[in-house]
């Protein structure tokens, strides 16, 4: 066997190997997206096959738009709870790992442990503690305090990453910088901010989905039908008479979640790997 062969088989190899692996990635969404189109009875069978056999119908979409509030008013406010929890997590986690990377302060190292101890906390341990918070404060049963809750339980992972950001930064950059006469918050902003974007875009990616998916805090800090979010709805929609599960209606919830997830992981994905890689190689 020559070379060029045994390099052409190799590249049909990986290549082959590439399409199987993207295939099992993409046969959910494929089976999600297609059994959201199954109209009539079928609809609340099991989604299998998944395709429609009795004619593409829209049927479950108008149930799930039904549900509820309409999908339309659950839909935004998960929209505006992802929203304002990558707003809340992007600017808390760049300050604070422009800190604990650039400035030094007593217990710096101390401080930064306990807070990425905090992410060995069960979620489901501190339920309790935070609803009695929340009610405390007046944000029991409202979006901006799901918002607070959401953006505390993102910083532990947010500032780790950002903190490996502005350490992947050259220190002689800031440097000269500084010989320019550039203030603190100048060289935040105009110089290192650009710098971090990758770590920044990671962030946001991860406080988005998590936002967006998340249940279980959803379910239990809110209680008026306008405020739920749309993973809350889907599980409404689920819950049938006699125990049935109208499995159209709950594919066409998902396939509602699941294109936001997409668009924002799309838009950003050149920045994902250089974001989670920074700090790994000094």
């Amino acid at each position: 066997m020559t070379a060029a062969t045994a390099k052409r088989l190799s590249l049909a190899l990986s290549t082959l190997v590439g399409l199987l692996v993207a295939a099992a990635f993409l046969a959910p969404i494929l089976w999600t997206i297609l059994s959201s189109f199954r109209g009539g009875s079928e609809a609340f069978q099991v989604p299998l096959p998944p395709w429609p056999t009795q004619g593409v119908s829209v049927d479950s979409y108008l149930r799930l738009d039904a549900a509820g509030e309409g999908i339309l008013r659950h839909s935004a406010n998960s929209g505006f709870v992802a929203g304002m929890t990558v707003v809340l997590s992007v600017i808390v986690s760049l300050f604070a790992g422009y800190g604990f990377s650039r400035f030094r302060f007593p217990m710096r190292n101390v401080l930064f442990v306990l807070i990425m101890a905090t992410l060995m906390i069960p979620f489901q341990s501190i339920l309790t503690p935070l609803f009695i918070l929340l009610a405390k404060l007046g944000l029991q049963n409202t979006l901006i305090g799901l918002v607070l809750v959401y953006t505390t339980l993102q910083l532990p992972f947010s500032i780790f990453m950002m903190r490996n950001a502005f350490d992947a930064v050259p220190k002689e950059i800031e440097e000269a910088a500084r010989m320019e006469g550039v203030t603190t918050f100048q060289m935040l902003f105009r110089v290192l901010l650009p710098l971090v974007m990758p770590g920044v875009a990671t962030v946001a990616i991860f406080a988005f989905l998590n936002a967006w998916n998340e249940f279980l805090a959803a379910l239990i800090f809110l209680s008026d039908p306008d405020k739920l979010t749309l993973p809350v709805l889907i599980a409404q929609v689920r819950a049938g008479r006699f125990g049935s599960v109208d499995w159209g209606a709950v594919q066409a919830g998902v396939t509602a979640m699941m294109i936001p997830c997409l668009i924002v992981f799309l838009a950003l994905q050149r920045f994902y790997i250089r974001g989670l890689t920074a700090g790994a190689v000094k």
